[in-house]
């Protein structure tokens, strides 16, 4: 647990990388927005929502803003913005990414 990783379907080699919150994090519901993984760690109080760039191999996270919600559902919206859904909350959420980088 508290791993993502990625399959290589052509020579089926997996590769995976440790969550920043560690084995205990559960990355769980993931997006992809312009070559960048997007998930949330659902077992931290409070989550986290996690970026995560193949290419260096780098994470980045944040803490939820409300403190409580476990994040079960995100959708990329047509303007390359993270939408989540808090469901034991019931609360949602709109991510801006702001650098170019994304």
């Amino acid at each position: 647990m508290g791993r993502i990783g990625r399959l290589n379907p052509d020579t089926g080699t997996i590769k995976e990388w440790d969550s920043p919150s560690g084995a205990q994090s559960h990355p769980y519901s993931l997006a992809v927005i312009n070559d960048k993984i997007w998930y949330n760690e659902s077992a931290m109080r409070p989550d986290a929502l996690v970026r995560f760039d193949p290419e260096t191999e780098s994470f980045q996270s944040w803490a939820i803003p409300s403190g409580v919600g476990i994040i079960r559902h995100v959708w990329v919206t047509r303007e390359n913005k993270l939408l989540i859904h808090q469901s034991s909350s019931n609360r949602v959420g709109l991510v801006t990414i702001h650098d170019m980088a994304n």
